[in-house]
């Protein structure tokens, strides 16, 4: 059985880029998996969201692109002019779709310049409008990730743009989860009073999701440890004193960790139970499955299938799809181009 499992497991890689099944009885899951290639030739599609008419739409970091996906056409959308990359981290990150899309075309970004992240609406085609400014920027640790949440506020992930100092400071934007509203105006129930801050002491959080109405972030670490964080009011997440667990008394441990040469979690997604998460350190998604307010154990999929696994959205059809970021600079030289590929995991 073992046999026939990696025999079926090969033989499905070598033909990743055409729709391939792996019987339930020759893989480890728990369910048949089917992935297709949807679009290839891309440069780091970062955030992955959903228009009304169920086409897929993503931001690509470095070409500051803003591209259309329906079914396997790309169409380019918008070029963000104002965005710049830092060199590493930085350029193009996250997208968020607006609730009233359908009338006013409008997506709101989170970008780098020349002197510091920030968050936009767009109205595509048109300029961007900033609503929140001074996100500190370097050439690492940016943070990026944007999500209208089940409140229907954004929420914003950021990175402590390498001054671990930012991380503590609640009058910095930096090494914060951020919440607001579409004006960038403080939501409703946020710790302080004014402030747009919701969480403090990360590091270099990326993606964001909810189960139900709890939120769940995850964070590179330094040296050792990468998190999934379980997100909560005014709570403090430890980083520059804690790397993954510690017992440091006002500071919350992670919901899951990893070797961070295991993980570099980015992208993560709620689909069928279970949490995805995308690994570009160790070249995978990570699913974990989800009971409640508990979360099991880590299970590795497509190992080294695909490379750097970077955005994960679920679509609108029940597939989950996932974006690579091979071209990184932080990858391996000679890696091939990315894509977008759709699965039934």
């Amino acid at each position: 059985m073992r046999a026939r499992r990696i025999a079926a497991a090969a033989a499905c890689t070598a033909v990743a880029a055409s729709l391939c099944v792996i019987p339930a009885s020759a893989q480890d899951g728990p369910s048949a998996q089917a992935e297709r290639t949807l679009a290839s030739g891309l440069d780091i599609p970062w955030d992955i969201e959903f228009l009304p008419d169920g086409s897929g739409i993503f931001t690509e970091r470095d070409t500051f692109k803003i591209k259309k996906l329906s079914g396997t056409t790309v169409t380019e959308l918008d070029t963000v002019e104002a965005a710049q990359s830092t060199g590493g981290e930085g350029g193009l990150l996250g997208l968020a779709v607006s609730k009233t899309f359908a009338t006013d075309n409008s997506v709101f970004i989170y970008y780098s310049t020349a002197t510091d992240n920030r968050i936009a609406k767009l109205a595509l085609g048109g300029t961007p409008q900033p609503i929140v400014t001074g996100i500190p920027k370097n050439r690492y640790h940016n943070g990026g990730g944007l999500e209208f949440g089940p409140d229907g506020y954004l929420w914003a992930t950021t990175g402590d743009a390498q001054n671990t100092a930012n991380a503590q400071n609640w009058n910095s934007l930096g090494g914060k989860m951020l919440r607001f509203d579409t004006a960038g105006r403080p939501a409703s129930g946020n710790p302080r009073a004014n402030s747009v801050v919701y969480t403090i002491g990360h590091r270099n959080p990326q993606g964001i999701t909810w189960v139900g109405t709890t939120a769940y972030a995850t964070e590179f670490g330094n040296n050792t440890t990468d998190e999934i964080n379980r997100i909560e009011a005014g709570k403090n997440y430890g980083w520059p004193t804690c790397e993954g667990n510690c017992n440091v008394a006002g500071m919350t441990n992670p919901a899951v960790t990893w070797s961070n040469r295991l993980a570099g979690p980015t992208g993560i997604a709620l689909h069928k139970n279970a949490l995805y998460v995308g690994a570009v350190t160790g070249r995978r998604i990570w699913k974990v499955p989800v009971n409640g307010t508990t979360l099991g154990t880590p299970q590795a999929l497509f190992t080294g299938a695909y490379g750097r696994v970077r955005s994960i959205a679920p679509a609108p059809d029940g597939t989950l799809w996932f974006g690579t970021s091979n071209q990184d600079a932080n990858g391996q030289p000679g890696s091939t181009d990315d894509r977008i590929v759709s699965t039934d995991a």
